[in-house]
């Protein structure tokens, strides 16, 4: 498959030219990629209006995935949640229905402050009680209940979870064409489920939008990401450009585009049966760990430490001892991402690890449950209220203002507009959140 992107700025570094334009490098070596680091100079297209390399670059991923459209972020997926939820708004007011989102609670902060910004209304579905703030086993029977009883522009769901739990989608999205409902997907931790056999990628489980975060699983730079369109949706795709537009910079990153650009070749080629041999051997690997596990994501391995009698926090800290990082962890989770760049040496070092970990007496505790918050206001009324900053121990009561939760794994355990009651304030201080933002008192 053809590199449009790569292939421009190889032959512009290739030229030598006097540079008097952006960057201020001027594609002189500091870090090493300087002289393929450009702006958008002639030829090198805009990529928020593409009509030449940037364009057939993203309609090469667009077969590859499957779409109606796909269009490339340099700023994550991020980047492509604001836009999905922009354009939900102007389909809801075409539509003439409320500008109401029925979303999994445990969404990404980015949409609980997108949401904000765009003034959508949130309804809130919660899976199973007590699954912890970054698991919500969300149902089919549970969306049906839920647009039975409200009109909702779209459904949002994270499937992939940080976990690795995935909805069942196919479902799910039965239940929202019947209801007349956009189903988008935040995909960010699973965009290499399109190549696997059968794929699991959301397009092809029914979702109408789905943003993917390329770097997270496949080889990519930190922040390429794909905004994808299903066929079901063509008019929302035609305003894919001016949805990414009202959050883009101006100033995309050439690099992260190149590597997106690159990454279609390596999709194109042999990468695919890579992904599924990796797959395979994370099957084999999670078949052979004498930890217990959650999750049904093929790249991702999410211990279940207590019951070996060691917290995801202090058995990260010793495997961190010995040169093994994961991606992830908290009192009760700890989480590995693989992909086809793992050696067999990477595999075999984690397992031995693993293997060389003593069982001390089962930990028995477990996060507080959350309950079904308070709602007070509105999540933009929130946003933009008069705030302060308090020590969490004296937040008991007060309503959250945004969210002050760390990246990964960014899942507000209040969000905005919502009273922190004890139960809130017992998860707060379980996850060791020591400060939030709340809206003054008059």
């Amino acid at each position: 498959m053809e590199t449009p992107i790569v292939d421009f700025v190889r032959d512009y570094a290739a030229q030598n030219a006097v540079r008097l334009h952006m960057p201020g490098h001027k594609g002189r070596a500091l870090l090493g990629p300087e002289p393929y680091d450009i702006t958008e100079i002639p030829g090198a297209d805009v990529l928020y209006a593409p009509e030449g390399v940037i364009r057939r670059s993203e309609e090469n991923a667009a077969r590859l995935f499957g779409s109606l459209r796909t269009v490339y972020s340099a700023e994550g997926s991020s980047l492509c949640i604001r836009a999905m939820l922009a354009l939900v708004k102007s389909h809801a007011a075409e539509q003439g229905k409320a500008a109401r989102i029925l979303a999994g609670r445990n969404a990404h902060k980015v949409f609980v402050l997108a949401a904000g910004l765009l003034d959508l209304e949130l309804s809130w579905l919660y899976g199973e009680e007590n699954d912890g703030v970054l698991r919500c086993r969300v149902t089919a029977e549970e969306v049906e209940r839920a647009l039975c009883k409200e009109d909702c522009a779209a459904v949002y769901l994270t499937s992939p979870d940080y976990l690795g739990n995935t909805a069942d989608l196919p479902a799910i999205s039965a239940v929202c064409r019947r209801h007349g409902a956009l189903l988008l997907v935040d995909n960010a931790h699973g965009a290499y489920l399109r190549f696997l056999s059968p794929s699991r990628h959301p397009l092809d489980l029914g979702a109408d939008l789905c943003c993917d975060s390329a770097h997270k699983t496949l080889p990519a730079l930190t922040g390429a990401a794909y905004l994808h369109f299903a066929a079901s949706v063509p008019a929302l795709a035609a305003r894919a450009e001016a949805a990414m537009q009202l959050f883009a910079s101006t100033s995309p990153s050439y690099l992260i585009l190149q590597s997106l650009d690159a990454c279609n070749a390596l999709l194109a080629g042999d990468y695919p049966a890579r992904i599924r041999e990796t797959a395979s051997r994370v099957d084999a690997l999670k078949a052979r760990l004498p930890f217990p596990q959650r999750g049904d994501e093929p790249l991702k391995l999410c211990l279940c430490p207590k019951a070996r009698g060691w917290t995801g926090d202090a058995l990260a800290a010793r495997l961190a001892q010995q040169g093994i990082v994961c991606e992830f962890a908290d009192p009760d989770n700890l989480v590995f991402m693989f992909s086809p760049e793992n050696s067999e040496d990477d595999f075999r070092a984690l397992e031995e690890a693993l293997a060389s970990v003593p069982a001390r007496e089962p930990i028995r505790s477990a996060p507080p449950v959350s309950g079904v918050p308070e709602i007070v206001c509105a999540p933009r009324e929130a946003l933009f209220a008069p705030q302060e900053e308090l020590p969490t121990a004296r937040c008991l009561g007060r309503v959250l203002a945004a969210p002050t939760v760390s990246c990964p794994p960014a899942v507000p355990i209040v969000c905005c507009g919502e009273r922190i009651t004890e139960r809130a304030l017992a998860l707060l201080r379980y996850y060791g959140i020591e400060r939030c933002l709340v809206m003054k008192e008059h």
